[in-house]
């Protein structure tokens, strides 16, 4: 099994078969419009404008399981990426990432890569995953993580 394996659905409402992104690398995000990461957002653009062009996506997923910080719909959601931050990496549906309705991508994330102490539940918005060419993840990165910091991991990987 691969991230290649997965469907998600765009913002739009169309299907997006990860298998799209097939040879390329991607950092798959949870993300959320009203939290204290939310600023991330800037990074994530810069790391998908500055790598795009190599084989690299951003993919963000929104998640309003933590704190409610996600509360919007799809085109409030769109609207706030796109003037707030000039988000033009691709935007899937909002999904839940934990729990028992967690889209089926995350729970093959979190059991690929685990967290602090083994966990697998994702704490919190911004959690990062970083898959390579393969479809296979990588690293997972905490939601404190700057994405410029990550700038190193994605060189190695591409």
């Amino acid at each position: 099994m691969s991230v290649y394996d997965f469907t998600a659905e765009t913002l739009e409402g169309a299907p997006a078969p990860l298998s799209d992104y097939r040879g390329k690398v991607l950092l798959i995000v949870n993300t959320a419009s009203k939290c204290g990461f939310t600023p991330q957002y800037e990074g994530l653009e810069t790391l998908w404008r500055t790598y795009k062009d190599r084989g690299f996506a951003v993919l963000g997923f929104p998640c309003n399981q933590f704190g409610a910080q996600e509360p919007g719909d799809a085109a409030e959601i769109a609207n706030f990426c796109s003037l707030t931050y000039d988000v033009s990496f691709p935007m899937m549906k909002k999904i839940d990432v934990n729990g028992p309705a967690a889209h089926p991508l995350y729970v093959w994330l979190k059991h690929e890569k685990k967290g602090v102490l083994g966990t697998e539940g994702i704490k919190w918005n911004f959690t990062k995953f970083l898959v390579g060419r393969d479809g296979e993840v990588k690293a997972r990165f905490a939601p404190t993580d700057k994405p410029e910091s990550l700038a190193s991991a994605i060189e190695a990987a591409l």
